[in-house]
């Protein structure tokens, strides 16, 4: 059976500029504020009475994600998702974004246009315009900068560090599935590796690898939080791990925590998945990461709502200093939180 042959275009055959077109021709603009998009020195934006957030991640190859079992156009899809989720946490709302992306010659057009499609449907899917970026080589495997921009009125922007004593902690969703999609991705990697013609077997697990590949970033709380007047005290996002991401918290605001083992919400199937693997499925929702959730300290009024309010999880308290940061466990006992989560560095 004669195999299908697939168009090549080598990069150097465009340029930067034709290239840029060609990845960008079909982005829409979505946002009144967006004066100026591509085409100019700089993205023009109208600010008006409101405060412009900024935020940027790199994603690297070998770092950051790994193309032996990473789509193209997942992982365009989820260098926009992680950047969105840090405007998210500071209770505003994402409007432009900006790509840039150095490649090595491995890497044809119809593979950037690959990525540049999960750019795309993350934009569209998240109301936010492409506004810029840049492209260039590079020597050696696969860069993605992002830079996400967002709005929001001075007076509801949410810091890491307004947390009080009192406050009751939340969370916005089920967390650990996208730690134990990785180690099961990672698994079947070394076997192929190993052996070429062994067949790949993710279980059927597509919830904890989906959560992995393709997140989501939680922009409904937000719109909850609008709807129901209610600003949380403190917020950051899930990216590091709930154990890191809560120090930082309490760091910044100077607090302890307590949280609840029993209240942490974890999806069956990741907890079956981490039963596999010999984990404590809390231990993968404390140390996994990448869950992109929001966690985040709420004052005893909005507390109250909350509680009202589908999607959100109490999980525990923001106590006094003193008392450091520790997890109550389903027996009762006290452990202290340490940072175990992702290391940039």
């Amino acid at each position: 059976m004669q195999e299908e042959s697939f168009k090549r275009t080598e990069i150097s055959e465009l340029g930067e500029f034709k290239l840029i077109k060609l990845l960008t021709s079909e982005f829409a603009k979505l946002q009144n504020s967006t004066i100026k998009g591509i085409g100019d020195d700089a993205a023009v934006i109208d600010a008006a009475n409101a405060c412009t957030l900024i935020s940027t991640d790199l994603l690297i190859e070998g770092i950051h994600f790994d193309l032996t079992y990473t789509p193209l156009k997942h992982l365009g899809y989820k260098s926009i998702i992680v950047n969105l989720s840090d405007i998210y946490a500071m209770n505003a709302i994402p409007t432009q974004v900006t790509v840039s992306i150095a490649v090595s010659n491995r890497f044809s057009v119809e593979a950037i246009e690959e990525i540049y499609e999960g750019i795309r449907t993350a934009c569209d899917f998240y109301k936010v315009d492409l506004v810029g970026g840049d492209t260039t080589s590079s020597p050696k495997g696969l860069v993605i900068s992002v830079t996400a921009i967002g709005r929001q009125i001075k007076e509801k922007i949410v810091y890491r560090s307004g947390a009080n004593s009192g406050d009751q902690i939340f969370v916005t969703g089920e967390i650990g599935a996208a730690y134990l999609g990785l180690q099961l991705l990672e698994r079947e990697k070394l076997i192929f590796l190993e052996n070429p013609k062994i067949p790949i077997d993710l279980e059927d697990q597509k919830f904890c690898v989906g959560k992995f590949l393709k997140p989501e970033a939680a922009r409904t709380a937000i719109f909850q939080f609008a709807q129901s007047d209610i600003i949380p005290t403190s917020m950051i996002d899930l990216s590091d791990g709930l154990s890191s991401d809560l120090l930082h918290i309490c760091e910044q605001s100077n607090q302890g925590a307590l949280i609840f083992e029993e209240n942490v919400p974890i999806n069956t199937e990741a907890q079956l998945l981490a039963i596999k693997f010999n984990l404590d499925p809390i231990t993968a929702a404390l140390n996994g990461g990448e869950d992109y959730e929001l966690l985040f300290t709420a004052n005893d009024t909005d507390s109250e709502k909350l509680r009202f309010l589908p999607g959100f999880y109490h999980i525990g308290e923001i106590v006094d200093p003193n008392l450091g940061v520790k997890l109550r466990s389903n027996s009762g006992k006290l452990h202290p939180i340490t940072a175990q989560g992702w290391n940039h560095f």
